[in-house]
C-alpha cells in the first residue's frame, strides 16, 4: 500500500482534481521506473508467520533496519509501521498481514532497479537472519489460514478490514494473504497517458498469466495458477478490475477523476487520526457535507490518499501502476519492470503493442481476465491463446529495451532482465505449473518445500 500523503492544500473543484493527475506529466528525458514488491515473512524454524510484537517480530525487524539504514520511521499510534529514505524516495512498509514491501525509488534504468533490489534484500537478510526470519516471494500465502495470519497495527487497515466483507467475499484474503510485484511508469501528457493506459489495461491479463505464481493455499493445490488474480475478482467491484471507460472515446484525466469520485471512500486522515468514513462520498467531503466529519473539506492529501485505495488492473496517479503480477523470486522482480518499460517507453514498440490489442473487444479482454487465474497462458483471447500473445509482447519488450540501449558497467543492456519471462514463453510453462510438478514429484506433496527452495 502507498504511504499516506500529508499535503493540507484545500481542494474545492473537480478541475483541481484533474490538474493534480495531469501534474504528473513529464518530458521523455525525465521518465523513470519504480518497482514495488511484497514478500511474506516467516520463522525459518517452523514456517509460521511473523507477528508484529515480540523479540523476533516485525517491529523488532523494523527497528533493527532503522539502525542499519538510518532511514526515518513511519509511525502510526506510536508504533513503527515502515521506514522512509530521508534522502531518496524509497520506503519500506507493511501490508495488513505483515507482508514486507519495498517501494523503490523512481530510477532511470532496470540496472539500477536490480542494484536497489540486491541492496534491499542483502540489508533485509542482515537484519532478519539473527531473528530467525526468512522471506518468500509468492502470490498467495501457500501454507497459512486467514486466522493464522497476524494483523498489523496500521489504522487504515482496520477500517478496510471492517468494510471489505460488505462488498466482496475475498477482500480479507486480498489484504492478509496476497503479495504482488508492481511497476510504475511515467507519461508525457494526456494523450500519452491514454495510449499507455489502454495498452497496459488490455495486456495486464497477459502479464498475470506470465507471472502466475500462486497455486497453493493452506498447504495444498487450490485449483488456480494465479489465485491472487482470482481473489481480486471478488474483492470490491466498485474499485477493481478492468475499467471499460478507458477504451471509450474521449477517455482522459477527467474521466478517471469522475470514476474515482464515484468510488466510496475508506478513511479521512486528520493529524495522526484515521476517521472511518467507509462508504462515504468524496464529493460530500469536497462540499463540506460529510456526515461523519461535518464541516471538514477535502485537501490534496485526501485526494491522493483516496486514489491509493482504488485497485484497478492499471492505476492512474501521477504515474501509471502496473498491478497484474503475482509476487515471485528475485528474477521476476526485475522482469516485470523490464517487460513494461520495453513495451511502453519506445514509441514504435508502443505502436506495435497498440496494434496488437486494438481489435480486441471489451468482451475479449474481460473474458481473458476471467480465464487467466485458472488457465494462465492457456487462456483464449480473440482466437488465440495467451501464450501466443505473450510470446509476441516479450519479443516487443526485448526490442524496446534493445533500442533504449542502457548499458550496465559490464556492457549488457536491459534485455538480460527478461530472461525469466523468456524461459516461460519458450517452454509455455508458468512458475505455478513448475511448482505444482515439483510438489507432486520431488516434494512428495509437502508444500513446505516451497519455503526451503524459493525463499530469498
Amino acid at each position: 500500500m502507498a504511504r499516506d500523503v500529508t499535503d493540507p492544500t484545500p481542494i474545492t473543484t473537480r478541475d483541481e482534481l484533474v490538474a493534480a493527475l495531469e501534474s504528473g506529466s513529464k518530458p521523455r528525458a525525465e521518465w523513470r521506473v519504480g518497482t514495488e514488491h511484497e514478500k511474506f515473512g516467516f520463522h525459518v524454524e517452523d514456517y509460521s508467520p511473523v507477528a508484529y510484537e515480540g523479540p523476533r517480530g516485525i517491529r523488532q525487524l523494523l527497528e533493527t533496519m532503522e539502525g542499519l539504514l538510518g532511514w526515518a520511521p513511519i509511525m502510526d499510534a506510536g508504533r513503527p509501521i515502515g521506514l522512509v529514505d530521508p534522502i531518496g524516495s524509497a520506503a519500506i512498509s507493511l501490508e495488513p498481514g505483515g507482508q514486507f514491501e519495498l517501494s523503490g525509488a523512481p530510477l532511470e534504468t532496470i540496472h539500477q532497479t536490480a542494484r536497489e533490489l540486491n541492496a534491499h534484500l542483502a540489508q533485509l537478510r542482515e537484519a532478519a537472519d539473527p531473528l530467525g526470519i526468512g522471506f518468500l516471494g509468492h502470490g498467495f500465502s501457500p501454507l497459512w489460514s486467514r486466522d493464522e495470519v497476524p494483523v498489523m497495527p496500521k489504522s487504515r487497515y482496520g477500517i478496510m478490514a471492517r468494510y471489505m466483507p460488505k462488498v466482496g467475499s475475498l477482500g480479507l484474503d486480498m489484504m492478509f494473504r496476497t503479495c504482488t510485484v508492481q511497476a510504475n511508469l511515467d507519461f508525457s501528457d494526456e494523450a500519452d497517458m491514454r495510449r499507455k493506459m489502454r495498452v497496459a489495461m488490455a495486456l495486464q491479463p497477459i502479464a498475470t498469466a506470465l507471472f502466475a505464481n500462486s497455486p497453493f493455499s493452506e498447504g495444498r493445490p487450490n485449483g488456480f495458477l494465479s489465485y491472487r488474480a482470482e481473489i481480486w475478482r471478488d474483492t470490491d467491484a466498485a474499485r477493481t478490475g478492468i475499467l471499460p471507460f478507458v477504451f471509450e472515446e474521449g477517455f482522459g484525466f477527467e474521466r478517471y477523476v469522475d470514476w474515482a469520485l464515484d468510488v466510496p471512500m475508506y478513511f479521512v486522515k486528520r493529524g495522526a487520526t484515521y476517521h472511518d468514513v467507509a462508504g462515504a462520498s468524496f464529493r460530500d467531503l469536497m462540499a463540506g457535507k460529510l456526515a461523519q466529519l461535518p464541516g471538514e473539506h477535502a485537501t490534496i492529501a485526501d485526494w491522493h490518499n483516496h486514489l491509493s485505495t482504488l485497485f484497478p488492473e492499471v492505476r492512474l496517479k501521477k504515474y501509471l501502476e502496473m498491478r497484474g503480477a503475482d509476487g515471485g523470486p528475485w528474477s521476476w522482480l526485475c522482469a516485470l519492470p523490464a517487460l513494461w518499460v520495453g513495451l511502453l517507453y519506445d514509441a514504435d514498440v508502443l505502436t506495435a503493442a497498440d496494434d496488437l490489442v486494438k481489435e480486441w473487444s471489451l468482451a475479449d479482454i474481460a473474458a481473458l481476465r476471467a480465464a487467466v487465474p485458472r488457465q494462465a497462458l492457456g487462456a483464449p483471447v480473440a482466437g488465440r491463446t495467451a501464450l501466443e500473445v505473450a510470446r509476441q509482447i516479450v519479443d516487443l519488450a526485448r526490442e524496446g529495451l534493445r533500442r533504449r540501449n542502457h548499458r550496465s558497467p559490464m556492457g549488457t543492456d536491459e534485455t538480460i532482465y527478461l530472461a525469466a519471462v523468456e524461459e516461460t514463453v519458450i517452454t509455455g510453462v508458468t512458475p505455478a505449473e513448475r511448482m505444482l510438478r515439483r510438489y507432486r514429484d520431488a516434494w512428495g506433496g509437502d508444500v513446505r518445500q516451497l519455503f526451503r527452495r524459493y525463499a530469498y
